[in-house]
């Protein structure tokens, strides 16, 4: 198994939820397809959803959920 990251595609706000009141999209651990969401970045009130990119074991976020990040920032890694 390779570990491939899962980089920010915006600078903003990054959500792990797709509402305050909703379950996270994933959790450490999930099996994820290359088309699962992942987690949303938030630019001016914009909402772009964050795709996982590749099939596998999703290993762990590296950035935590309302956490300002920045484009090209590694958000999560997966075991494909």
């Amino acid at each position: 198994m390779t570990t491939q990251q899962i980089f920010s595609p915006l600078p903003g706000i990054f959500y792990r939820k797709p509402a305050p009141d909703k379950p996270v999209y994933k959790n450490d651990g999930d099996v994820v397809a290359d088309s699962d969401t992942i987690g949303l970045i938030e630019v001016m009130k914009s909402f772009n959803e964050v795709k996982a990119g590749a099939s596998g074991k999703l290993v762990r976020f590296l950035a935590e959920n309302e956490e300002a990040v920045m484009a090209g920032q590694p958000i999560a890694e997966i075991d494909v």
